[in-house]
């Protein structure tokens, strides 16, 4: 059976994990992890950061405005929507 993806989320959208799945800093490791049943993910710096401000309170906008305020010159506009929507695909953000 072959489900139809999620249709991209707008910039109004405000994205937030799906209850299953927690985002947690590993000291060891010295980086976030995505924990879910039976799986782990290491996050890479940039995407622990967008996904500590995916918490179904703020828009797609202001993760971007807020991220602008350390990297002004990212092409964030086009980055962030792209991620937020492949981690959205993978079933890890609603």
């Amino acid at each position: 059976m072959r489900t139809e993806p999620a249709p991209p989320m707008a910039a109004t959208g405000r994205p937030a994990l799906v209850p299953a799945v927690m985002l947690r800093y590993d000291r060891v490791r010295r980086a976030d992890l995505l924990l879910m049943p039976e799986r782990a993910v290491l996050l890479s710096p940039e995407a622990g950061r967008i996904l500590r401000l995916c918490d179904g309170h703020r828009t797609i906008a202001d993760i971007i405005a807020a991220l602008a305020v350390d990297h002004p010159h990212a092409p964030l506009e086009r980055d962030v929507p792209e991620f937020i929507d492949r981690v959205r695909a993978e079933g890890w953000l609603r």
